[in-house]
């Protein structure tokens, strides 16, 4: 019967866009046209006659059975797809998404249903992605508002419902309305002039600004502002993350207000070491009325500026404080200014802790008044004593926070300096010509000591950015070559005697998109220990292999290896394996690489044989995610 007029009947076929299949009652496939074909990877030639299960997933076969029979004898025209899902199966095995309009209709007494189907996967792929990104500003922790910026007024015209429960606004009262309504009366904040600058510029911007809720109440906002553009370069709309920094302010403000009681005080407070008695810290109020400054005093002990006492007594008077005996002395004494005048304090020493070490707190007060004037004046100096503990116990808090960094400095830096400091005076014995050898390897020992400290102190501000969340990745494309040769050339002033660093081949063509200055450091870390782990005369193998996503490093040694049960430490800060603990080091390194690396999408591990040597290997992306 479809012979009949096929040649118009053909025509018709191929002037519809979706794909055409037609099946009898017994679900016979009867004709398709070429949308059909394309859609389903058959052939016309392979589709005739055969069962129209071919086209449909298996596990739909017996409900399809069921829901066609009930479809035949309705005899009405229906579409599927549009409020469930619909799949169907091509010849290659792929299931995929269709809406379908089904068409009965009857020839000579038999009846045929003409289905229409539609390939939608991409189009439901589409709907699915925008869902899970709906799903995601939603659940996000953050307030988000979207502004459009082609629209007067630049309003808002969407937001999560993290920023309707940190404002408390209706969404009547923040749709198609400027962010503006979030600072009420208070617009004169010198953030908001460059957070506006930005914005007529198009440009990314973050600012900590005075917001009001619904109810009035104030909160800091942490704002980061990221324009959108169109495939033009116009921007069409801006993004806003809110974060509610209340908390961290006024924590910031409590410690701003801590050190500010310590260090602008005129009252004087003191804090020196149990074993050394050398200052740690004193307040600027001890440092105008003693006359020296904090520098000196930092090389002087409480004996320095008590005339009229001798260290067997005065060792003799804070025991008591060590054995825990007492919690707190306080007795008077007489101080020495630096200009040599002397004057009555009352002093007030506790014991306190920084750092895991001990160390003494004496808050020192001038009584030369009490001395010398009416009770009137001592009253004035025992509310002034009472103001001063106060101080104390906040005092601790601010010392606590030092604690880790104090312990670090003085035990790793005495050792290097001690070493500059006797080349030094070295140096000043060898002045004839014949003893150059013997200079330049003072001179040396110098640089090296110089070079390690200088290694502590980067090292320090890099855990400092970590922990804080500071620090901040700048990715430019540069070539592999240049911070090799930069790492390198550092690490030869770092060789030891016969060392040998093997550079690696063909590495010219090679280029990243990185922070240059953090693959510079991971690689200058990893040399340096090597150096400082490996034997003189020994060899250090640099080698480098680069595919189409990530860059490999390879570092490998003939040192002193790490002990078995020592790896599994060794990425952990401030741990030193067995066989270290005599050579200088911080045991920050390694940690410090892992974590950027972690930060980088990069990855790092090792293998290593006790005295027979190490070999640390990185990778990371050549691109990274900017």
């Amino acid at each position: 019967m479809f012979q009949q007029d096929q040649e118009i009947f053909n025509i018709l076929l191929e002037t519809v866009s979706e794909g055409v299949i037609i099946v009898d009652n017994h679900q016979h496939i009867m004709e398709v046209n070429n949308s059909a074909e394309t859609i389903f990877g058959y052939s016309k030639k392979e589709l005739m006659g055969k069962e129209l299960n071919l086209l449909i997933p298996s596990n739909y076969h017996d409900s399809h059975s069921n829901y066609f029979e009930k479809f035949i004898q309705s005899g009405k025209r229906r579409k599927m797809g549009q409020s469930s899902d619909i799949f169907a199966l091509k010849k290659d095995g792929t299931i995929i998404s269709v809406e379908v309009e089904l068409n009965p209709f009857t020839i000579y007494n038999k009846t045929y249903v003409m289905a229409l189907v539609k390939d939608v996967s991409e189009k439901k792929e589409i709907e699915k992605n925008l869902m899970l990104r709906s799903k995601a500003l939603q659940s996000a922790y953050n307030g988000i508002v979207i502004t459009d910026a082609l629209k007067h007024d630049n309003p808002i015209i969407y937001f999560n419902s993290a920023f309707q429960k940190l404002t408390g606004y209706s969404d009547k009262e923040i749709l198609n309305h400027n962010c503006r309504f979030l600072q009420g009366k208070d617009r004169d904040q010198a953030p908001l002039k460059k957070l506006r600058e930005c914005i007529e510029k198009g440009e990314s911007c973050q600012a900590t600004l005075r917001n009001y809720k619904k109810d009035g109440s104030m909160f800091w906002n942490d704002l980061y502002v990221f324009p959108i553009t169109n495939n033009k370069g116009v921007v069409t709309n801006f993004i806003g993350i809110q974060n509610d920094v209340t908390l961290r302010i006024k924590a910031e403000e409590e410690r701003h207000h801590l050190a500010s009681i310590f260090d602008e005080s005129l009252n004087e407070i003191y804090v020196f070491d149990t074993k050394t008695l050398k200052f740690i810290n004193v307040n600027f109020g001890a440092q105008k009325n003693i006359g020296y400054s904090l520098k000196e005093l930092k090389n002087m002990t409480p004996l320095d500026i008590k005339p009229d006492e001798n260290k067997s007594e005065f060792k003799k008077t804070i025991d008591v404080l060590l054995k825990k005996n007492v919690e707190k002395l306080e007795f008077e004494s007489i101080h020495k200014r630096k200009n040599g005048t002397t004057y009555p304090v009352e002093v007030h020493l506790q014991l306190s802790n920084l750092g895991g070490n001990e160390v003494f707190v004496a808050i020192i007060l001038d009584i030369t008044e009490r001395k010398n004037y009416t009770k009137k004046l001592e009253n004035t100096v025992e509310e002034r004593t009472y103001q001063l503990k106060e101080a104390l116990n906040k005092e601790k808090e601010l010392n606590e926070l030092k604690t880790n960094f104090l312990s670090l400095v003085s035990h790793e830096f005495k050792t290097p300096l001690s070493a500059i400091l006797t080349s030094s005076e070295l140096l000043t014995k060898y002045q004839l010509e014949a003893h150059q050898e013997k200079r330049d390897k003072h001179i040396k020992t110098i640089i090296d000591k110089v070079n390690f400290l200088n290694n502590i102190i980067n090292d320090f501000l890099s855990v400092e950015k970590l922990e804080t969340g500071k620090i901040n990745y700048r990715f430019n494309n540069f070539k592999l070559s240049k911070v090799v040769n930069e790492a390198v050339y550092d690490a030869n002033m770092l060789l030891k005697e016969g060392q040998q660093i093997k550079y690696p081949e063909n590495i010219d063509d090679l280029s990243v998109c990185q922070d240059e200055k953090i693959i510079q450091l991971i690689l200058s870390n990893l040399l340096y220990n090597a150096i400082k782990y490996s034997p003189e005369g020994s060899i250090i193998d640099l080698q480098i292999k680069q595919d189409d996503s990530n860059t490999t490093v390879t570092i490998k040694d003939q040192g002193i290896g790490i002990p078995e049960k020592d790896q599994k430490h060794i990425f952990e800060r401030y741990f030193r394996a067995e066989n270290v603990i005599n050579t200088q080091g911080t045991g920050i390194g390694l940690n410090i690489v892992k974590s950027h690396l972690e930060n980088l999408s990069g990855s790092i591990y090792f293998e290593s044989k006790e005295h027979k040597g190490t070999s640390f290997v990185i990778k990371f992306p050549n691109n990274a995610k900017t």
